[in-house]
Formats: structure tokens, sequence, C-alpha cells
């Protein structure tokens, strides 16, 4: 898929769900309980073991319209395994040229890390589709609010301390989209295997971005 394609999709649902397990064992229910909630892009973390490999899988049985990426990814060469698994986008915490590159190569939608206004600004010209803005929450939504006047080009996507609580104001104060992790994959509701309960959870998150 085109990154063009993949940043409408985002654009549209505004929200990444990022899965950060140790165990994967519950991936496969822990990520057809977002879908189910309406989160359209999932995000697989290279720190997940077998990460390459549960991309790869996931990425062949997709459903149509629902994406599938790659974050914690720091170089070029991991950039390009990613792709080559299937993953529909990629996200870092840093901003790596090689990593760009990579994306760019193979028209994959690319997110790069940055914090100060000098970092963004680099990783919007090195070809970043969105800018990731980590760790969000040492600046909550404010930062985003003083962000958007001198650089209101920049698609900002704030991830690191984002909630069900405070999304919509990250969305508010100029965020194109967030991404979301353990505030949304609650551990209790993973251990006990409460999908439906998962599934809600994902649908409140979507509702208060609308």
């Amino acid at each position: 898929m085109s990154a063009q394609k993949v940043l409408e999709i985002i654009l549209a649902t505004k929200v990444i769900a990022v899965i950060r397990m140790s165990d994967p064992g519950k991936l496969a229910e822990v990520s057809e309980a977002i879908r189910r909630g309406g989160v359209r892009a999932i995000e697989i973390t290279m720190t997940t073991p077998s990460a390459l490999r549960i991309i790869a899988r996931m990425a062949a049985a997709k459903p149509a319209g629902t994406l599938i990426g790659a974050g914690t990814v720091l170089d070029g060469r991991s950039a390009e395994q990613v792709i080559g698994a299937g993953a529909d986008f990629v996200v870092s915490p840093v901003t790596d040229a090689g990593m760009i590159a990579a994306c760019k190569r193979t028209d994959t939608f690319v997110a790069p890390g940055a914090f100060t206004p000098i970092e963004i600004l680099a990783a919007w010209e090195k070809g970043a589709d969105v800018v990731k803005v980590f760790p969000a929450s040492s600046v909550g939504p404010q930062y985003f609010r003083d962000l958007r006047g001198p650089l209101p080009q920049i698609r900002l996507m704030p991830t690191g301390g984002v909630n069900l609580q405070n999304a919509r104001e990250f969305i508010r104060s100029g965020a194109c989209c967030v991404a979301i992790g353990t505030a949304l994959l609650d551990k209790e509701i993973i251990a006990a295997e409460d999908w439906e309960g998962l599934v809600e959870k994902t649908k409140a998150l979507v509702e208060s971005l609308s």
C-alpha cells in the first residue's frame, strides 16, 4: 500500500495502536479486538519477541483496510527487513536518515521520532510523512499548540503518555493523530482475556477522536 494511502487511513481514524508485548501469545486476540473497536492501524514494536515473523503473519492475514506496521525501527537495515515482511508503515523514536531513505525507496509511510522544533523540522525535511513527537508525556498538549504557530505544515503525532483522557486534547491542540499503547492495552483486561472489554475500550477512544 502506498505511503499516501496509508496516510489517508491514519488521518481518517486519527490513532495508531502500539502493541509492545513481552509475551506475544495473545497478540492475535488483542489485535482483533482493537480492529473490531475501530482502530485500523496496528503497530508491532521491534522489541516484541519474534517481531518480524509476527508482522509477516499479520500482514498476510489482515482484513482489507487494516494496516500492520512496525515500531521502534532504528536504522535502514531494520526498515528494509520490516518492509520486506509486509509492514505498511514504519515508526521510530528517532530520526535516522537511512531508515527514512529505505521507506522512501519503497513508497512506505514513515514516522520518525523527534522532540525539539529543530529535530522536528529536520525529520520533516528528510521526508517524514508524520513526525512522531516522543516522549509527549514530557510536554503535554500545550506543546503541540505552541508548535502549530511556527510549523503549521508539519503533521505531528504524540507518543508516550497518550491515554483515553488526553488523546482528544492532543488532537484539538494540533496533532494529526495519536499513538497509544499501554493506556489502551489494559494488562488486566488482557490477562482476563476480556476481549469484549478491550473492544469497548477501543470504541470509546475512537469515538472521542471523531
